[in-house]
């Protein structure tokens, strides 16, 4: 059996909420920053260019959201690590676009079933494709802030966000797309969008935080709401479009379906990810029978799916398509927004073995 995640209780002001993250997970956010830092290396990136895509990094954070870099430096010190270490990791997407590993990406394949199509309640889930070696990096954040709504998240360590829920009925995943369009032009790293998604009281808020936001890379994210609504946001640096549930079901995989996307942009993304032209597919098709009745088991079950294996919705460890590193669905999770919980099981091609995680 893979060791669940670690559940992390954070309360307080940012830099002490940071203090306490870095301080309970020390090992791993070390961890963390040096599967990157050795990535760089590995593409003869050396120290000095690494500081210098943080140095630029760093005013972007603070004009965002100062309170996130001051978090960013609780956690710093919290793990006894250079607050550069801690930048790598919340902005790892954008740092390996500019070092030209960008065919080192994020497979993910997220699905939303709402009301109509379950019987009842908004249902969210996804398989997080990555490094096989992030099962031993993930942590379960539940924040407890001194102003806005609770939230529960999984990340890697030392990240402030990657997918979760807040009190305030939001859920959120997020999924791989590249575009000819990425690293083009400076953005805000993905991973504070996804925080300021989930710090969000409001639906229309989150919407506007991932639409508005001028972003360094593509993305795509799947927002939902416990009140019976979901919407998916296509991302390219500079524009977004909206893809809509059909009959209560929203899946996607990482590649553009927008029409108005698939005109205007170059997508990149299949070239090193072409198992995403069905995942999503298969997700719809063992979905689809069961609308108006589909439940929790099913959602995971569908997850599971293992056709074209090993590119397949549940990914077992491969070589990735660049580097020495193995590829994998690190981590499966299903959320109840209502309910306010998710279950996630840690490389579940390997077990299926959940844990439950609460607000």
């Amino acid at each position: 059996m893979v060791p669940p995640f670690p559940l992390i209780d954070l309360s307080g002001a940012p830099r002490e909420r940071g203090r306490q993250y870095g301080e309970a997970a020390a090992e791993r956010i070390r961890r963390s920053a040096d599967i990157y830092l050795t990535a760089f290396g590995q593409q003869r990136l050396g120290t000095e260019r690494v500081r210098s895509l943080v140095e630029t990094l760093l005013p972007i954070i603070e004009r965002f959201e100062p309170l996130y870099l001051e978090e960013m430096r609780g956690i710093a010190e919290g793990a006894r690590c250079p607050l550069e270490h801690v930048v790598v990791v919340n902005a790892r997407t954008e740092l390996l676009a500019q070092a030209r590993l960008a065919a080192e990406q994020d497979g993910c394949t997220g699905a939303v079933v709402l009301p109509e199509a379950s019987g009842g309640a908004v249902l969210h889930a996804q398989n997080w494709d990555w490094r096989a070696e992030c099962a031993e990096t993930g942590v379960v954040l539940r924040i407890r802030p001194d102003r806005g709504p609770a939230l529960l998240t999984f990340t890697e360590a030392g990240g402030l966000a990657r997918c979760g829920m807040n009190a305030a009925g939001i859920g959120l995943t997020a999924n791989f797309l590249g575009s000819d369009r990425d690293g083009k032009r400076l953005g805000v790293p993905l991973v504070l969008l996804r925080r300021r998604v989930l710090e969000s009281e409001h639906f229309a808020l989150a919407i506007q935080a991932v639409y508005a936001t001028p972003k360094w890379v593509s993305n795509n994210v799947m927002l939902s709401h416990a009140g019976g609504a979901a919407l998916d946001i296509e991302s390219a640096p500079d524009d977004s479009f909206l893809l809509q549930p059909d009959a209560g079901l929203l899946v996607h995989a990482n590649h553009f379906e927008h029409a108005a996307a698939l005109a205007k942009l170059h997508d990149t993304g299949l070239a090193t990810t072409p198992d995403s032209a069905y995942r999503a597919q298969r997700v719809r098709g063992l979905l689809a029978p069961k609308r108006g009745r589909i439940g929790i088991d099913d959602l995971k079950a569908a997850l599971f799916d293992d056709f074209g294996t090993p590119y397949s919705v549940c990914r077992p460890p491969r070589p990735a398509a660049s580097g020495d590193n193995l590829s994998a669905s690190v981590m499966m999770v299903v959320m109840q927004p209502g309910e306010g919980w998710m279950d996630i099981c840690p490389l579940p091609a390997l077990q299926r073995e959940f844990t439950r995680y609460t607000l």
